[in-house]
């Protein structure tokens, strides 16, 4: 399956991620809650990427596992990275303005969620939404 790279440099971007993300879940047949689901986690994570990561970018990969598809979605950045990963995941918990949700809602959305973060060198978050069984393609 091929992969597509976008850039998160500015708003306009994390719209277009977004936006990205709701095409190509759509294409790949996931119900609207799915869409809803990735479009969500998407949105927080490219915001994010964004904000705290000062910019980066985000691949989409379709995968297939048997008869199973997903769509991963991996979030890079080059920027101070965190200190704290525990507490970055606790719900509430901000750095920013935020309601400290944006991480630990994107994990409990999706199928599979990873992350990686070195302080001073940046952070990756890798996260899968398998389609739930009967989903047509």
């Amino acid at each position: 399956m091929r992969a597509e790279q976008l850039p998160i440099r500015s708003p306009d971007d994390v719209a277009r991620v977004r936006q990205a993300v709701r095409s190509r879940a759509q294409a790949m047949g996931y119900s609207v809650v799915e869409q809803t689901k990735l479009v969500t986690a998407a949105s927080e994570l490219a915001r994010n990427t964004l904000v705290y990561g000062l910019g980066g970018s985000v691949e989409m990969q379709e995968l297939e596992d048997g008869f199973t598809q997903g769509l991963q979605l991996v979030f890079e950045d080059q920027g101070p990275g965190i200190d704290d990963l525990d507490q970055a995941l606790t719900d509430g918990f901000t750095t920013g303005g935020g309601m400290g949700l944006g991480l630990s809602g994107s994990r409990r959305l999706m199928s599979e969620f990873d992350i990686q973060s070195t302080p001073g060198a940046g952070t990756r978050v890798a996260v899968v939404l398998w389609k739930r069984a009967g989903t047509r393609r």
